[in-house]
């Protein structure tokens, strides 16, 4: 049993149980005759009917997923549900006490039903009130917990494309690419150098945010591809399948970026002929499918690259499921000679 569970038990029976020890004080205070056992009996079956209604009322509330709603809507619902819950401990109880003692029938007034009914439901609206103030506190928590794990998340996936884009390895090749083509082709080299510029001042302006067009981070794919392109000459070939209503559709950024640098280190570098990259955005039954596919043959990774390129996918993952609640998700798998690495967002 979970601390949650032990702690919501503890507070069910001392709850009842200290309301009914109150009545208990209360006769003993007023009329001291009347504490007699048929008393008591009543008394410690409204303990166990009360926390049997109130429990059969909370698994409801979870059923019905009242737990997610806004206050508003809320509101009446719980007044609702708290009537129908003191009018079944009221019944309950009531005829428990009918059924230990006959006489008591005689005391059924519709004034009698009606205070025990309204003295039931007043306790039970306190009990709701509590447990939906512990509950919104516990969800308060949990979700500031979740924004410190997608701030620090974010911040990883930023830190670790700034290092893959502005390490020396690949400031080393680009340059290199681009020094080659100064003398040869002059204009190329200056497209290029605007290029990288290009691509380095997006990755600054896109690692602040939480989410991003597609259309900005398919432009800062499109730009990294340019580069490598360069080093790769003819041995990658880039193939683009987009949906333009896609536009503007929000995904976490470099999400693709990363996608995409992975194939081309895991996938395209490793190949003595190079292969094709084919990056895909298209809607389907309800969900939209960002996928980039590579040439290549799905392998497993070493600790040490699965933790480089990493930061990389368990973060993906893990961004996705902070992010869009289980509404969006990532497979990588194999589909016949590719190498096919896909975001699937409920749309």
């Amino acid at each position: 049993m979970t601390t949650s569970k032990r702690l919501y038990w503890l507070a069910q029976i001392i709850g009842w149980t200290s309301y009914v020890a109150l009545l208990m004080l209360a006769t003993y205070a007023n009329n001291p005759e009347k504490l007699d056992l048929k008393l008591v009996a009543n008394l410690f079956a409204l303990i166990f009917f009360g926390i049997t209604c109130t429990h059969i009322m909370r698994i409801f509330y979870f059923k019905m997923h009242w737990l997610d709603l806004r206050l508003a809507p809320l509101l009446p619902r719980v007044l609702l549900g708290a009537l129908v819950t003191s009018l079944s401990i009221s019944a309950t109880t009531t005829t428990f006490s009918v059924l230990i003692d006959a006489k008591e029938v005689e005391t059924l007034t519709f004034l009698n039903i009606v205070i025990h009914v309204f003295s039931i439901l007043v306790l039970v609206v306190f009990w709701n009130s509590i447990y939906f103030t512990y509950h919104f506190f516990q969800k308060s928590r949990k979700q500031e917990l979740n924004n410190v794990t997608l701030e620090a998340s974010r911040n990883e996936i930023e830190l670790k494309n700034l290092r893959s884009q502005l390490n020396p390895h690949f400031l080393f090749n680009s340059l290199n690419s681009i020094r080659a083509l100064i003398d040869l082709e002059p204009a190329k080299a200056k497209v290029s150098v605007t290029t990288l510029s290009n691509l380095l001042r997006k990755s600054l302006i896109l690692g602040k945010e939480n989410l991003v067009p597609l259309n900005e981070e398919l432009e800062m794919v499109s730009n990294y591809l340019e580069l490598e392109k360069i080093r790769f000459e003819e041995r990658l070939e880039v193939k683009w399948n987009l949906d333009e209503s896609l536009s503007d559709f929000q995904i976490p950024p470099f999400s693709m970026q990363m996608l995409v640098e992975n194939a081309i280190k895991h996938g395209i570098s490793t190949l003595v002929n190079g292969g094709v990259i084919t990056i895909e955005t298209r809607r389907m039954e309800g969900k939209v499918l960002i996928a980039v596919s590579n040439t290549g043959e799905l392998q497993e990774q070493s600790e040490e690259e699965s933790t480089g390129a990493g930061i990389g996918l368990e973060n993906t993952k893990r961004r996705l499921a902070l992010q869009f609640k289980g509404a969006a998700a990532f497979e990588l798998i194999q589909k016949d000679n590719e190498v096919v690495a896909q975001l699937i967002f409920n749309h």
